[in-house]
């Protein structure tokens, strides 16, 4: 798996697992949800993914899947 579809996978398990915790806890999880969602938004922006960089130093290797 590269490292875009690992970031990918890791922002979309940590926004339903903070959905689901805010729906079956509290709703303050929503706010997990939120910062995923920014930090999102702006590594678009910026091209700065602190998972990305802690991915990087585990091995995981940035490349092509095809």
């Amino acid at each position: 798996m590269t490292l875009d579809r690992l970031v990918l996978a890791f922002a979309g398990s940590f926004i339903l697992l903070s959905l689901l915790l805010a729906h079956y806890h509290s709703s303050y999880w929503l706010w997990f949800t939120a910062f995923v969602g920014a930090n999102l938004l702006q590594s678009a922006f910026t091209g700065f993914c602190p998972l990305a960089i802690i991915l990087k130093k585990f091995g995981v290797k940035p490349g092509s899947a095809f």
